[in-house]
């Protein structure tokens, strides 16, 4: 009879965690790193007695926010490639709701996150215990359901003896690089702290294989057919190249069939910008030179994308009346999406297939001088925005749509001649060619994926699948522990950094030497911009005093310096472009993490490019400006692809 070992479900998570390996490619890696947790009563004495008796080679970290600490680890397994993840455990109730959006974060993206949110009791004897949310309908539903939309598996352990199918099939999520995301294991107070004579072959070192199933012939000659029929075709860069790790690949593909290709927010860096095919982002937030491609390609091949709105302009961007589609994606429901010619596979391996293909019919792209001159077009536009100087209050920013009062009345209270292009500029001027550059939601990933290029592969981190605000303090710290041979630049809008900065108590408990920049324009600017720019007032996304009835006074300030010192960080103010040069070089001394308060002049982030964007604009309005508006979005929808 094989040998079993009794022990509480708790402990057993944490010796089964402690033996799991993924391999790829030949090397092999441990997958679960360690734990965050916030201890409540839920879990302190079940999940955290098996922490503090015997951790195994588990590091257990200890987070200021469940959300946070969740962020942080979504940024570590993205940071290290999907091949090694931080597990996150919270207390019942309201911190296991608090960990519901950073699970739809990792979802959208297909990052792996385990949660283990602690539960109502599975006997109910103490109902209703502390924090349990109570329906009349049925006394089975708790806070912890709330995670089944937002996740790709769920389960609740309500008997040891389930852990172990519920773990294994946690893992199959985990590693599955086509369908990976956000995994929640609820764990009922009671059942944690129960034991289970469980074998010890559930304990046994596990290796996990993450493979790289190439796309059959069949759909790779379907999809050569339409390439080699195709004059002008353009290539999309998802992020699913950057976990294939097939950057060169592409980029030898582009070179030798003369291919040009645009970036995702999940792509870019997966490829070098320096490569003469690379037009930079493409779509809503991309670059002119990409998006004019786009405009009259006649095919668009699709690797590793989700084709999101912002991919594709709300599906308009790809105006020739005869454009094709084809997808290469090893997720088959991605890989249908415009009802596009598809090849399902991984996309290094089947790249390298097709590029066979295409070399036995001879195939090369119609393009002479367009690259080029598309590319030398925007880097001439580059120079000028990273030039613009606030020169006194009547400053005109690039954005036209603004509350007249804002300029002067931030210049007034600044004196800052600091503008978002150029601070981005000279940033990334003073970074090393191998450090790191991290953000999220707002305007700074607008901008980052027109303005910056770096050659490290993976050197650019920014969440804009789930276009999540908050995302940027925890994600430095994870950046950092992933990658900790180079300086992380985290830039955050002042909004995001109000929505979210409790981790920064855990980057200075854990000594990670980060870098965060937090650009202070008075409020939410990218989505003043979307309301001011279809005909609504500056409404609720500025920071001003309220009259009573809505937030419309004067601007309120902050000195986000004087928090960074109150952790204890290295702080600084900057306010022209020599400040926060000479800051950022003093920075790179520094061995404990750093926060820069930037006074950014508001409207100053870039602005359109030949995109466009579906947004739910009132077809019926009081506002002559809001009805001129509507006349557009018409318009334009009336021009988009249907599906």
């Amino acid at each position: 009879m094989e040998k079993r070992t009794r022990m509480t479900t708790a402990q057993a998570i944490v010796r089964f965690l402690d033996n799991q390996y993924v391999l790829m490619d030949g090397v092999e890696t441990k997958f679960v790193k360690g734990f965050f947790t916030i201890f409540g009563h839920g879990i302190a004495v079940g999940l955290g007695e098996a922490l503090d008796t015997n951790p195994g080679d588990l590091k257990v970290m200890q987070g200021r926010n469940e959300q946070g600490m969740c962020h942080c680890a979504i940024a570590y397994a993205k940071q290290n490639g999907r091949k090694q993840i931080i597990a996150c455990s919270s207390s019942i109730g309201p911190g296991a709701a608090n960990m519901v959006t950073a699970c739809g974060t990792a979802t959208v993206n297909n990052i792996p996150l385990l949660v283990f949110p602690s539960d109502t009791y599975a006997s109910r004897q103490p109902d209703p215990v502390l924090q349990q949310i109570e329906q009349s309908n049925s006394l089975a539903t708790t806070t912890n359901d709330a995670f089944k939309p937002v996740v790709k598996y769920w389960d609740r352990i309500q008997r040891p003896e389930q852990l172990m199918t519920a773990l294994i099939s946690a893992m199959r999520v985990l590693t599955d690089p086509a369908d990976t995301g956000a995994v929640c294991i609820a764990l009922p107070q009671d059942v944690e702290g129960e034991s289970y004579d469980y074998p010890e072959s559930f304990f046994a070192k596990r290796v996990h294989r993450i493979t790289r199933p190439c796309a059959v012939p069949e759909e790779i000659e379907d999809v050569a057919e339409v390439i080699a029929a195709a004059k002008n075709p353009v290539i999309i860069v998802g992020g699913g190249v950057r976990y294939s790790e097939a950057g060169e690949e592409v980029e030898k593909f582009c070179e030798e069939f003369n291919i040009p290709f645009g970036e995702t927010q999940g792509g870019k860096s997966a490829c070098k910008s320096s490569n003469p095919y690379c037009l930079g982002g493409i779509g809503v937030t991309g670059t002119s030179a990409a998006n004019k491609i786009a405009k009259k390609a006649d095919c668009v091949i699709a690797v590793g994308t989700r084709l999101s709105d912002f991919t594709t302009s709300s599906k308009w961007l790809f105006q020739n009346e005869n454009v094709r589609f084809v997808t290469i994606n090893n997720n088959r429901y991605h890989a249908y999406k415009y009802d596009a010619v598809k090849a399902v596979g991984d996309a290094k391996a089947t790249i390298t297939a097709l590029a066979e293909n295409l070399r036995a019919k001879g195939y090369k792209a119609a393009y002479t001088n367009e690259i080029k001159d598309v590319k030398a077009e925007w880097d001439a536009e580059l120079d000028r925005l990273s030039g613009i100087k606030c020169e006194g209050e009547n400053f005109e920013p690039i954005i036209k749509a603004r509350d007249p009062r804002t300029i002067p009345e931030f210049y007034k209270l600044y004196g800052t001649s600091l503008t978002q292009t150029a601070a981005l500029a000279t940033l990334r001027a003073c970074m090393g060619e191998d450090d790191i550059i991290v953000t999220a939601g707002g305007s700074l990933p607008s901008d980052l994926q027109r303005v910056w290029k770096t050659d490290k592969r993976g050197g650019y981190h920014v969440e804009y699948g789930y276009s999540c605000m908050g995302y940027e303090i925890g994600a430095s710290m994870g950046v950092k522990m992933a990658d900790p041979d180079v300086e992380e630049y985290t830039v955050v809008g002042d909004s995001g950094f109000q929505m979210l900065s409790s981790e920064l108590g855990t980057i200075m408990q854990e000594k990670v030497k980060t870098n965060i920049l937090v650009f202070d324009n008075c409020g939410f600017g990218c989505i003043n911009n979307l309301e001011m720019g279809h005909g609504i007032g500056s409404m609720a996304t500025e920071f001003r005093y309220t009259d009573g009835k809505k937030p419309c006074g004067d601007l309120v300030p902050t000195n986000y310096a004087k928090i960074g010192e109150a952790y204890g960080m290295k702080s600084y103010t900057c306010k022209s472009v020599e400040e926060l040069r000479d800051a950022i070089i003093d920075s790179r001394k520094q061995t404990v993490a750093c926060l820069f308060d930037l006074k950014i002049m508001p409207k100053t982030m870039t602005d359109g490019y030949g995109s466009w964007w579906n947004v739910g604009l009132a077809d019926v309005s009081s506002k002559e400006s809001v009805r001129e508006a509507w006349e557009d979005v018409k318009e334009k929808r009336a021009e988009a692809r249907k599906y």
